[in-house]
């Protein structure tokens, strides 16, 4: 699956950004289609996660404030980010984890957009 992320940018806090994911195929044949993370230095952090059925599971930092969402027909994931803080700060990447031939899991993954959070 190649995976196109845009939508990153400069930012104050308390401010607003949402981030794009266009799939190549369907996500729906995707076991879940996740936004992660990562500042230099630090592991990945999982941010945010919809599944083939469209269930969504936050990261505890982000969540009441981080939203996942999907458009089926488009293929495309979006995450809208508000009340943001510069500890947001981080390249974001998209993932796409899925199962080869039904026995295989894979993992894709999109070039990061850098989110910065700064007055």
């Amino acid at each position: 699956v190649q995976l196109q992320a845009c939508g990153g940018g400069l930012v104050q806090p308390g401010g607003s950004l949402r981030l794009s994911c266009a799939a190549s195929r369907s996500i729906l044949s995707i076991n879940a289609m996740t936004w992660y993370r990562q500042t230099p230095g630090n592991q990945r952090e999982l941010v945010a996660t919809v599944d083939s059925v469209g269930r969504a599971h936050y990261g505890t930092s982000v969540l009441g404030r981080f939203t996942i969402s999907r458009d089926t027909a488009k293929n495309m994931v979006w995450l809208q980010m508000s009340s943001l803080r510069p500890d947001d700060t981080a390249v974001y990447s998209c993932n796409a984890h899925y199962l080869v031939d039904g026995r295989t899991w894979a993992d894709d993954w999109g070039k990061g957009t850098q989110v910065t959070v700064s007055s």
